[in-house]
């Protein structure tokens, strides 16, 4: 057995807990590129492994195809992404049967985006009002298939008990720019709080910019008294097609000196430099001002994301906005 060497040991206890989010693959050829992004990502040893899922259930296959790859091929914790719009009651218990009794324990409970010109009320939307709703739902799943927890009943020899899976991790999404639904600032705190109240263990940041949206949303997180995990969610990004995408995706404005840096560079190289570089240095901040670690957005590529792990700083840097700090020539 190889014997770690006292430097490794030092460089791992000092690496900041990572986790990963990977989409479903679209063909054959993408499903054979993805088994080997999974195996380079454990590598990392993240704490879990998240996979996307589509409104209503339209990537159920795949999405329980990873799950189970990174079940069966991994020592890695894999993540079930779950979505409210479009599903009944009946169908949200159905999943969610489903992936327990697949050995997957953990869950992502988002509310999903409604197709365009559904309001609430509509069929379309579902039954599902909330994500908190969901969060409920899986726990009431899971005590209905284990009323009695894993408690000895009498006369039962202990051979005969079977362990059934309980849920792990029960994450939410957070948005430290405001949710593109929200109509003022403290919505979306209240929002977390009550994700938090309805059995939620985990919050999960969508993508931002500067550190200080994220730092300043945690400090106001807490001062209302939420007190679960709060990752924030980081993506480099590297070229500015995908830049310009996120931004209409979001509604969040991408940072002008990253996108003129990306767009100026003419080689990929370059670009996939700039992209760690922005991340890493974004992900060092945050780090340094109390994140208790970094949820990575891996467009289902491992270089970029693996790069950036590579480069993080836990030392502390200054709070100021990382535009300032940028040593780009452009």
């Amino acid at each position: 057995m190889p014997v770690s060497s006292p430097s490794a040991a030092a460089d791992a206890a000092c690496r900041p807990r990572v986790s990963f989010e990977l989409f479903p693959p679209r063909n054959d050829a993408a499903a054979l590129a993805l088994g080997r992004t999974i195996d380079r990502l454990a590598e990392a040893d993240p704490d879990f492994i998240s996979v996307t899922f589509g409104a209503g259930g339209t990537s159920r296959g795949p999405s329980l195809t990873v799950l189970r790859y990174i079940l069966d091929h991994t020592d890695v914790e894999p993540m079930a992404h779950l979505t409210c719009v479009g599903s009944s009651h009946a169908d949200a218990n159905r999943l969610v049967r489903e992936f327990l009794d697949a050995g997957i324990t953990s869950f992502l409970a988002l509310r999903g985006d409604p197709p365009k010109g559904a309001v609430d009320g509509d069929d379309a939307i579902g039954d599902l009002a909330s994500s908190a709703e969901l969060v409920q739902l899986i726990h009431r799943v899971q005590e209905e298939r284990e009323p009695f927890g894993q408690s000895r009943i009498p006369g039962t020899r202990a051979s005969e008990i079977r362990d059934r899976p309980r849920p792990e991790r029960v994450a939410v999404a957070a948005f430290p720019t405001g949710h593109p639904r929200s109509r003022f600032p403290s919505q979306d705190i209240d929002a977390l709080l009550a994700k938090e109240v309805a059995g939620a263990n985990l919050a999960i940041t969508q993508l931002f910019w500067y550190a200080d949206d994220y730092l300043g949303f945690v400090d106001r997180a807490r001062a209302a008294g939420v007190t679960m995990d709060i990752l924030p969610g980081i993506m480099p990004v590297t070229t500015p097609a995908r830049l310009r995408r996120l931004a209409e995706l979001t509604g969040v404005p991408a940072p002008s000196d990253l996108a003129i840096a990306l767009q100026v560079e003419p080689s990929e190289a370059g670009q996939l430099e700039i992209g760690v570089d922005y991340a890493a240095r974004l992900g060092s901040e945050v780090l340094a001002g109390g994140a208790p670690g970094l949820h990575l957005y891996t467009f289902n590529r491992h270089e970029a994301v693996l790069s950036t792990i590579d480069r993080l700083t836990v030392s502390t840097p200054t709070r100021s906005s990382l535009s300032e700090r940028i040593e780009y020539t452009i």
